[in-house]
C-alpha cells in the first residue's frame, strides 16, 4: 500500500536504505523495532553492493570503536555487541611530535580494534534476524514521486515510502543523489591505509597503545598506528595524501622506531604494505534531507570533524533518523526534527575545525614538541590532548580544558623555558 502523506510511516510502511554499513544497519533495525513497538509493521529493505562474507571486501577504516558503541548497540537496538570480533583492547595513545612523544592514558572504558569487514558482517547478519531485507546489489538511479520513491538496481527495481542514504563516502551513491534531489557531499579528507605483520614478539613489543602522529610535513595532517591482533593499521590523512606520501611517512625516523621489525615486512603475510585509499568527511553535505529521503552518518557529514569516530556517529544518527520517520514523518519539515536531534554533533563542528587549524599551524611550525612538554605538567593539558586524538568528548570540552588558566601557565613555562 502507497503511503500518498509525508507523515509518520505508517503500517506496511516501506523503506529503502542504501548502504549495509553500521548506519544503515541501525537504521534498519530501529525502524523494525520501532514499528513494532507502535502496533505497526515496516518493510525495510538494504541494498549493498559490497560483499563483507568472507572479507572480500577491505574498508579502510581504522576499525577503532570507542564508548558508547557498546551501549548504543546492546541498549538501542537490543542486540549483543560483537566481544568475539576484537583484535585489541586500546588502553591508550602515544602522541608524536617532530623530536617528543607522550603517553595517554584516560580514564575511562578502553576502545576495541577489530576488522571492519567482519563488524560489519556481523552488523548485517543481525538486521537480517530482525526480518530486514538484504538486497545484495548496486543502485543504479532514483525517481521522486509524490507518492513513493522508485529505487532501480541492478536486477529488480523497488517501491518506497522513503529512502535513507547510508552510502558512507560513495562516490556513485553521491552522484545519483545529487541528480535526484540536489544533495552534494561533504569535503572530505583522503586517507591511504595499509598493515604490517610484525610477528608475535613485533606485536608484544608494540603493547595496546595507538600511536598518534602529528608530521612537520604540510601534507600529512595525522598519522597513526593501530595493533589489531596479528597486525598493525597503518594509516595517513590530508587533503591531498597519496602512495608515495605514505611510503614517506614510513620512512619517518619516529614511525620507524614505533614499527617493530619493519626490516621484516612480508615475512609473516605476503600482503603487507598493500596501499587502500579512502575518505571521510569534514563538514556537513548539503541538502542530506528533505521529501521522502534522509542521509546519516558520513553521507550526512554527521561524523566528528577531524578526528572521526565514525561508526559511533553513523549509529547515532541511523538510530535518530529511524525515530523521526517513525514518529514525525518523512517530510522536510519532519526531518527538521532530525537535524535538531543531532545538534551534538553539529554544534562541536565549529570547534572541530579549530582544533584541526590549530593542529596544523603548531605541528608545520615546530610548536607540538613545546604542547607535549607542557603537557607533561598540566594534567588538564594533558587530558585535553587524550579527548582530542580518542574523540572521547566533544571538542567544546576539549578547547576549553585546554584553555584553562594551568594549562596556558605550563604553555608559557615550556615556551620560556626550552626544556
Amino acid at each position: 500500500m502507497k503511503q500518498t502523506h509525508l507523515g509518520p510511516l505508517q503500517d506496511g510502511g516501506r523503506v529503502g536504505i542504501i548502504g549495509g554499513g553500521p548506519g544503515g544497519v541501525a537504521t534498519a533495525i530501529a525502524i523494525k523495532q520501532g514499528a513494532r513497538a507502535l502496533g505497526r509493521e515496516a518493510r525495510v529493505v538494504i541494498m549493498e553492493g559490497k560483499q563483507f562474507a568472507g572479507e572480500q571486501h577491505h574498508n579502510q577504516c581504522a576499525g577503532v570503536l570507542s564508548p558508547p558503541i557498546a551501549d548504543l548497540i546492546e541498549r538501542d537496538l537490543k542486540i549483543p555487541f560483537p566481544h568475539a570480533l576484537s583484535r585489541s583492547t586500546i588502553t591508550g595513545y602515544i602522541l608524536h611530535g617532530a623530536r617528543r612523544e607522550i603517553i595517554l592514558d584516560g580514564e575511562t572504558e578502553p576502545s576495541v580494534a577489530l576488522r571492519r569487514v567482519q563488524f560489519d558482517a556481523y552488523m548485517l547478519n543481525a538486521a537480517r534476524e530482525c526480518g530486514v531485507e538484504v538486497l545484495p546489489a548496486r543502485v543504479t538511479a532514483f525517481e521522486f514521486h509524490a507518492d513513493r520513491v522508485v529505487i532501480y538496481t541492478e536486477n529488480t527495481p523497488r517501491e518506497v515510502e522513503v529512502v535513507v542514504g547510508a552510502f558512507g563516502m560513495d562516490e556513485g551513491s553521491g552522484v545519483l543523489f545529487e541528480n535526484a534531489v540536489g544533495y552534494r557531499p561533504p569535503l572530505a579528507l583522503n586517507s591511504v591505509v595499509t598493515k604490517y605483520h610484525p610477528g608475535e614478539e613485533g606485536m608484544i613489543a608494540f603493547g595496546n597503545r595507538i600511536h598518534a602522529f602529528l608530521p612537520t610535513s604540510p601534507r600529512i595532517e595525522f598519522g597513526a598506528i593501530t595493533p589489531k591482533g596479528n597486525h598493525l593499521t597503518i594509516n595517513i590523512a590530508g587533503d591531498s595524501v597519496d602512495a608515495d606520501l605514505m611510503s614517506a611517512f614510513l620512512a619517518m625516523p619516529q614511525v620507524r622506531c614505533s614499527l617493530p621489525n619493519f626490516e621484516n615486512a612480508g615475512r609473516f603475510d605476503a600482503n603487507d604494505l598493500r596501499f587502500f585509499k579512502g575518505r571521510f568527511p569534514r563538514g556537513l553535505a548539503h541538502n542530506f534531507f528533505g521529501d521522502r529521503f534522509v542521509m546519516v552518518g558520513d553521507a550526512a557529514g554527521l561524523v566528528r570533524a577531524f578526528k572521526g569516530k565514525g561508526v559511533t556517529s553513523a549509529i547515532q544518527t541511523g538510530i535518530r533518523a529511524a525515530q523521526v520517520i517513525l514518529r514525525d514523518g518523512i517530510s522536510s519539515r519532519a526531518f527538521q526534527n532530525y537535524y535538531r536531534a543531532n545538534s551534538d554533533i553539529i554544534d562541536d563542528l565549529p570547534y572541530g575545525r579549530v582544533m584541526r587549524q590549530l593542529t596544523i599551524t603548531a605541528s608545520r611550525f615546530g610548536l607540538m614538541d613545546i604542547v607535549l612538554r607542557a603537557a607533561e605538567r598540566d594534567s588538564h593539558l594533558r587530558h585535553a590532548l587524550f579527548d582530542a586524538v580518542s574523540a572521547h568528548r566533544p571538542y567544546r570540552d576539549v578547547v576549553r580544558e585546554g584553555l584553562t588558566v594551568n594549562a596556558t601557565r605550563a604553555m608559557m613555562r615550556a615556551i620560556f623555558s626550552g626544556n
